[in-house]
C-alpha cells in the first residue's frame, strides 16, 4: 500500500483541489503519511505572485531533500504555467499541469523510469468543463471550501491566473446543492462557495443560472446552518445579492472584495471594470445594509505608474472608508500579461514601503472593528483544532471576526453563543455562553 504527503500553496482553490487530490488518492488505496520513507510527495503550487513561485521551487526541493526516496510530483499554477523551469529541477518524478490534476491518481499509478520526468500538462484554454472531481468525499476541516467555479476571462493586465486556469466554468446547480446537502448531512455547520472567479458562477452553464440564484436557492431552503463566499470582484456584488444577504439568517455577512487600487487611472490601467467612486458606493451601501458587516480587501501596491500621489489617493480612500481588514501585496511582473511590458515599473523599495504603510493602515482598521464587538454577543463556530498559542477554543463569527474563547470540548464543529470580554491588542476574547 503506497503513500503520500500533499503540500499545497495559494489560494482556498488550490486547498479545495489538494483536499480533492488526498480523498481521490485515499479511495485508490494510497495513505496519508508524512514520514521520510513515504512512497509520493505532491507539492501543489501557486505562480501568482514572482514570490509565490519562488516558494513553490522552494518547496520542491525541500521535498527532495526530506523525502530522498519518494516520487516528488508537482502540479498546480506553476506547473501549469512554466512546467520547464520545474522540470530542471533535479529530482522531480511527474509535473502535471491544471489541465490534468483530475487525472493525478491515474497517472501515479502508470509509472515510468525515475530518471525520466513526466510531463503532463495541455493547453488550459480548451477546458471548458468544469472538473467535479471534488465530489469525491468530504474533509475534516470545520469550514469545508467548495468549488464551484474555476477559470477567469478578466484578463487584467497584471494578472497571470487565466494563463493556469483557463476560461470560466461552472459546477452545474443541482450538483452543488447537492453538495451543500451532503456536508450538512455529514455535520457540517458552514461550508465556503470559492471559486477563481465567483462572480461568474452559472453564466457559461447551459442552462444559465447566476450566484444570486444559486444563494436565494440555498437561503430559502436552509440548506445548511451557515454559508459563507470568498473573494467577490467589486462590480460583481449587485443589489441583489446585497438584499439577500442583508435579510439572510445563513448567509455570512462578510465579504472580501479584490479592490487593487483606488486610483482610478491605475485602475484604468489594470483593466478593473469600476473606479472608486463605485467602490466606496458599494462598500457604503454594504455598511447601511448591515452595520457589522465583515468588509475585506486586495490591494496591489506599486502597480507600474503609480506615483506618490495615486498611492496617497488610495491611502487616503482606505483611511476613510469602512474597511475592517486588508490583504495587501507588492506588484509582481508576470510574463505574458500586458503589465509585465509597462516601462515605468516602480522600484522594489518603493513597493515594500508602501505595502508597509497599507499593512499598518489595516492594522488599524482591524482593531477599530473588533473593539466594537467587545461586549456584544454572537454567534461563533467553534474551530475543531485549538489556538496553538494559548490552548483556547477558537472560531469565528458571521462576520469573520476570530475569537478566543474559554468553555467546553463539546462546542467543537459547532455554533455556539459567545459574549465577547476583551481585547489585548491582538485577539478577542470571549465566554462560551
Amino acid at each position: 500500500m503506497k503513500t503520500y504527503k500533499i503540500t499545497s500553496l495559494g489560494c482556498k482553490v488550490n486547498q479545495c483541489e489538494s483536499d480533492a487530490i488526498s480523498r481521490l488518492l485515499n479511495k485508490a488505496g494510497f495513505v496519508q503519511k508524512d514520514e521520510a520513507e513515504t512512497d509520493v510527495c505532491i507539492i501543489n503550487t501557486c505562480t501568482v505572485t514572482q514570490k509565490a513561485s519562488m516558494q513553490s521551487r522552494q518547496a520542491v526541493r525541500r521535498a527532495i531533500r526530506d523525502y530522498p526516496s519518494a516520487k516528488i510530483v508537482v502540479t498546480g499554477c506553476y506547473a501549469q504555467s512554466q512546467p520547464d523551469e520545474i522540470l530542471k529541477i533535479k529530482g522531480v518524478y511527474d509535473v502535471i499541469g491544471n489541465s490534468h490534476k483530475n487525472k493525478i491518481c491515474e497517472i501515479l499509478k502508470s509509472d515510468h523510469p525515475f530518471e525520466s520526468p513526466g510531463l503532463f500538462r495541455e493547453d488550459i484554454f480548451g477546458k471548458r468543463i468544469f472538473d467535479d472531481y471534488i465530489l469525491t468525499s468530504v474533509n475534516k476541516k470545520t469550514r469545508p471550501f467548495l468549488k464551484i467555479q474555476d477559470g477567469c476571462e478578466a484578463f487584467c493586465t497584471y494578472c497571470i491566473v487565466p494563463f493556469t486556469r483557463g476560461p470560466s466554468r461552472s459546477m452545474s446547480f443541482d450538483k452543488v446543492i447537492k453538495a451543500i446537502k451532503r456536508l450538512s448531512d455529514h455535520g457540517y455547520q458552514e461550508v465556503v462557495l470559492t471559486g477563481i472567479h465567483l462572480g461568474r458562477y452559472g453564466l457559461d452553464l447551459k442552462d444559465k443560472t447566476s450566484l444570486y440564484r444559486l444563494l436565494e436557492k440555498i437561503d430559502s431552503e436552509k440548506l445548511i446552518k451557515r454559508i459563507r463566499i470568498s473573494s467577490i470582484e467589486p462590480n460583481e456584488l449587485s443589489d441583489e445579492i446585497l438584499n439577500l444577504i442583508s435579510k439572510s439568517e445563513i448567509i455570512c455577512n462578510h465579504f472580501h472584495i479584490p479592490i487593487q487600487s483606488a486610483d482610478d487611472e491605475i485602475l484604468k490601467r489594470m483593466s478593473r471594470p469600476y473606479n472608486s467612486c463605485d467602490v466606496l458606493k458599494l462598500i457604503n451601501k454594504i455598511v447601511d445594509l448591515m452595520p457589522d458587516a465583515g468588509i475585506g480587501a486586495d490591494f496591489l501596491m506599486g502597480f507600474p505608474g503609480e506615483t506618490e500621489s495615486s498611492f496617497l489617493t488610495t491611502h487616503e480612500f482606505i483611511k476613510s472608508a469602512p474597511l475592517t481588514y486588508l490583504h495587501v501585496f507588492p506588484y509582481s511582473p508576470r510574463e505574458k500579461t500586458i503589465a509585465y511590458n509597462f516601462t515605468d515599473q516602480v522600484d522594489f523599495k518603493v513597493k515594500k514601503i508602501r505595502c508597509e504603510k497599507i499593512r499598518m493602515l489595516g492594522e488599524i482598521k482591524k482593531e477599530i472593528f473588533y473593539k466594537k464587538a467587545i461586549g456584544k454577543k454572537d454567534q461563533v463556530l467553534i474551530e475543531t483544532s485549538n489556538d496553538q498559542k494559548t490552548g483556547m477554543l477558537k472560531g469565528f463569527t458571521s462576520n469573520y471576526v476570530k475569537i478566543l474563547v474559554s468553555g467546553d470540548e463539546k462546542h467543537k464543529n459547532k455554533l455556539t453563543l459567545v459574549k465577547v470580554l476583551k481585547y489585548d491588542g491582538k485577539s478577542l476574547f470571549g465566554t462560551a455562553e
